[in-house]
């Protein structure tokens, strides 16, 4: 009998594994980097351990630390949730040596579908569809560029090491390939240490549809229905809904005695989750295992009824499977999303910074998977992942309902979200009809308002003067007295509003250009408004701190900052010349010098930040004067990387 958990992990993966082992009666341990020290899957374990330094490879990825952490707390058997170590052969190795249980498959099975190449090629023994590509052993550049000529384009690269879309890049025509080549291996590298690549044809806008599978060490082996994660950024998985709106009996069924030939053919036990691509003609081609729990299996345990961490750990007692295949049926529709922390108006680009206010959305047939809370910090080490809305529903459109609503109602002050992203891609009409494929965000968002920066409306101007106005009352310079016109300054995502404000008892007028707008104002709770808006109520949370503004109403949130007693000052445009740091991480590269002429959209920089490479380019043509980045820095966001004199400059 197992007893004590300790789960090499963090965030919300970690504190949805400790309420489960809770559940079943272990004791847990938490193990945290010294940057952890006061997140919540800490304070939920019954004991914590630390185990190094901010740096993923000095803590996360330290197998020593983590099982000197088991060792010294007794703990007998280690989860290790999923990213970091949980696809590590070596560690489930090293766990099983040091007399512990690894809750996961042999290291073997681990070993083998970590390799696309190896992987690719034993589910071909095995009968599985697989895409046509070259799997060469170590493959150099030039056998590489030999092989695309036989398999054509477009063709995908793929780090055989990797996961999650890091390594991964579509290439189009051989003028791109040696360049994708370059790219590819160095992201790999990065992130998984090897930079072996494989390719295959690519499948053109398929849907990507996994099947999750369990297996125990008698010889039992089942699927549990599907899972579609065809919203894809930068082939990272953005939506996941189960069962597949695209996915018909037969195909669940083909597809499910498939990912349990792909499971038995490498002795395999524990959750395991076989991804296919799927074409427009229903023909589905194996893509990868994944040896470890997914971020999305919430939706499959939300139609199952299944618990499938509990299912992990009965597993790794030597159990058999609770269930057999006739015995799991599918109920309802789930749907969920990634929360992150980044600015889809700026790229995505991962934020950081302290929540302020964190305040989860509840309601009948909402799941919240979360890791942080209000007052935590997000910061630049780890994935920019908050949290995972989970949605179900008798029906696909009540799931999507209740989903686009749990996204409306939360409340997050602090960090830019993708929040107002989400909910209009579950809203959109070609997601409600089932159409959407991998090619989908790119299509049908490329323009989407919602990538653009936020032009505030009048009535939203009106609604943070008049929160500004009673935040700021009784202090100097600030009145709130009847027929008192005040002229205040508002910075905005999308530049400085200056606007003329009057109040005549509750009610407000504003003034900004040729608009005006009248609403009346309570304030019945602190931080939280009640707005009047022509004989309409409605709600408005906010928060302030110093001179920043956070609101939601109507289903959307906003900031401000409050300018008015500060000296006016020009702002920096495009066109500066100075490249500065867009988030907090490490240079990767750097690929011009001092003297060198470049064109505006030229990369200058490679920064590699939260687990991903972002290019940085110049905003204007000219000639580089300052190099103030080298390869392996760690920057801060604004911090000057290089800059960059027109010519004319130069000359001068």
């Amino acid at each position: 009998m197992l007893k004590k958990l300790l789960i090499a992990n963090r965030g919300e993966i970690a504190v949805r594994v400790i309420q489960t082992a809770k559940a079943l009666g272990y004791r847990t341990v938490a193990v945290y980097s010294e940057a952890d020290a006061n997140a919540l899957h800490v304070d939920q374990a019954d004991e914590a351990v630390c185990i190094g330094p901010a740096q993923v490879a000095a803590s996360y990825l330290n197998a020593d630390a983590i099982l000197e952490a088991a060792k010294k707390t007794g703990a007998d058997c280690i989860h290790p949730g999923y990213g970091f170590l949980s696809e590590n052969a070596g560690f489930a190795k090293a766990v099983k040596q040091a007399g512990l249980t690894f809750v996961g498959p042999p290291e073997a099975a681990i070993e083998l579908m970590g390799s696309k190449r190896r992987s690719k090629i034993a589910m071909q023994e095995a009968g599985v569809p697989v895409v046509p590509g070259f799997e060469g052993n170590n493959a150099s550049d030039d056998e590489l560029i030999n092989a695309a000529k036989d398999i054509g384009y477009p063709l995908m690269l793929k780090a055989s090491a990797g996961g999650g879309g890091r390594g991964m890049r579509l290439v189009d025509n051989s003028e791109e390939l040696a360049a994708s080549i370059q790219r590819a291996r160095s992201e790999a590298r990065q992130a998984f240490g090897d930079d072996e690549l494989i390719m295959e044809k690519a499948v053109l806008e398929p849907r990507h549809v996994e099947i999750q599978v369990f297996a125990d060490r008698h010889g039992n082996a089942v699927y549990l229905g599907e899972r579609d994660c065809s919203i894809q950024r930068r082939h990272q998985k953005v939506v996941e809904e189960a069962p597949s709106p695209f996915v018909t009996p037969e195909l669940r069924n083909a597809m499910g005695e498939a990912a349990v030939k792909a499971a038995l053919a490498c002795h395999y036990e524990g959750a395991g989750t076989v991804e296919f691509l799927v074409d427009q003609h229903r023909n589905f081609y194996f893509l990868e295992m994944n040896t470890r729990l997914q971020v999305e299996h919430p939706v499959t345990e939300l139609i199952t009824g299944q618990d499938l961490v509990a299912w992990q750990l009965r597993v790794a007692e030597g159990q058999p499977l609770p269930l057999t295949q006739n015995q799991i049926s599918l109920s309802g529709h789930a749907i969920e999303v990634r929360l992150y922390a980044e600015d889809p108006a700026n790229g995505f680009t991962p934020q950081t910074g302290t929540l302020h206010n964190f305040t989860p959305a509840e309601g009948d047939g909402i799941r919240f998977d979360t890791g942080v809370r209000s007052g935590d910090v997000v910061s630049p080490h780890y994935d920019p992942m908050l949290a995972k809305i989970i949605a179900w529903g008798e029906t696909r459109n009540e799931a999507r309902r209740r989903l686009v609503r749990a996204l409306e109602d939360t409340t997050i002050f602090g960090v830019t979200t993708n929040r107002h992203f989400l909910s209009r891609i579950i809203a959109d009409e070609t997601f409600g009809a089932g159409e959407a494929t991998t090619a989908f965000l790119q299509q049908a968002f490329r323009d989407d308002p919602s990538l653009t920066p936020q032009t505030l409306s009048i009535r939203e101007l009106a609604i943070s003067a008049g929160a500004l106005s009673l935040s700021h009352s009784g202090q100097p310079g600030w009145s709130n007295a009847p027929s008192t016109a005040l002229p205040i300054r508002l910075e905005t995502p999308d530049g400085t509003r200056e606007l003329l404000v009057s109040h005549h008892g509750p009610s407000l007028t504003v003034i900004h250009d040729e608009e005006h707008y009248e609403l009346t104002l309570q304030n019945p709770h602190p931080n939280q408004l009640c707005i009047i808006d022509n004989g309409v109520r409605h709600r408005c949370q906010y928060y302030r701190n110093g001179d920043s503004l956070y609101l939601q109403a109507f289903g959307h949130s906003w900031w401000v900052r409050d300018m008015t007693h500060q000296p006016a000052k020009g702002a920096q445009g495009a066109g500066s010349g100075k490249l500065q740091a867009g988030m907090d991480g490490a240079i990767v590269d750097v690929l011009v010098a001092e003297g060198d002429e470049v064109e505006q959209g030229q990369t200058l920089v490679i920064l590699e930040a939260m687990k991903m490479e972002h290019p940085m380019k110049a905003d204007r043509s000219g000639i580089v004067g300052q190099v103030l980045a080298n390869q392996g820095d760690q920057v801060k966001r604004g911090q000057l990387l290089i800059s960059i004199q027109s010519k004319e400059e130069t000359v001068a």
